[in-house]
């Protein structure tokens, strides 16, 4: 990743200087005619503009820019799409409905989970519940942990029910015998207002449906993380203190209605 920066820097100044200069061929870095931006984390990044034609006139930029470091654009990855049609970008899926921009986790980022869940229920299939259950909180909580920031709470849900069903048929599995209700009462118990919570004594399931949306702070883009140190520590902590209240508010929620 390191690598990656030091090579790509360099291109959204170029970008920049040719996008931002007026009719009079003075350079203005706040007048930007034709919305060109540049988004990139490592060796992968994103480029807006206003029209089509602009954007291909930035990939001939780009390519120039990459050919003198030794590089190329890869054409597997590299595409013009309209924000209406969406695109993929980090794990996320990034679309206009009806004007309004939605960041969602990506059909294969989901299609990635759910394939990392059902190899490690079908791994664990003769295991005890407690060592299952540990596998699965690594892979959900990380997977949950990094999507809470975006239009993630129905993906959340879906997973949720995949996992059920997964877990459902490990179940079955182990006692082809006994009725669902017997399968039901052995490995499933009710906590905080949920029926089916799959969990022994010592340890439960993490359901990603817990797991509250928080949205990020904007990032001041004038701050340096190695200059700044003060203002990347406060920022943490704020968005920490949000997160741990809104699992408070989501806790005390369930309570009420499990009371009710």
């Amino acid at each position: 990743p390191t690598y990656a920066n030091m090579t790509l820097d360099g291109l959204e100044r170029l970008l920049l200087e040719r996008y931002s200069t007026s009719s009079t061929g003075h350079y203005h870095p706040n007048y930007n005619k034709h919305k060109v931006h540049l988004c990139r984390y490592a060796d992968d990044f994103i480029i807006t503009a206003d029209c089509k034609e602009v954007l291909e006139d930035v990939k001939r930029v780009v390519e120039e820019f990459m050919k003198e470091r030794g590089l190329k654009l890869s054409e597997e990855k590299t595409a013009t799409t309209n924000i209406n049609d969406g695109f993929d970008f980090l794990g996320w899926n990034f679309r206009k409905f009806k004007g309004k921009l939605l960041i969602q986790p990506s059909t294969k980022s989901k299609k990635k989970i759910t394939k990392k869940l059902s190899q490690t229920v079908r791994y664990y299939r003769e295991s005890k519940q407690e060592r299952l259950i540990v596998k699965l909180n690594q892979i959900t909580k990380g997977w949950a942990e990094y999507h809470h920031c975006v239009c993630a709470k129905s993906t959340f849900a879906l997973i949720d029910h995949r996992l059920w069903e997964m877990l459902w048929k490990w179940a079955k599995r182990r006692h082809p015998q006994k009725c669902n209700k017997w399968v039901k009462n052995r490995y499933w118990h009710p906590k905080c207002g949920r029926q089916w919570s799959f969990r022994t004594d010592t340890i439960v399931l993490y359901q990603m449906m817990d797991t509250p949306i928080v949205r990020v702070k904007s990032l001041d883009l004038n701050k340096n993380s190695f200059l700044n140190r003060d203002y990347f520590i406060k920022r943490k902590k704020e968005h920490e203190m949000k997160r741990k209240l809104a699992y408070q508010k989501s806790t005390a929620a369930r309570s009420e209605y499990y009371v009710s």
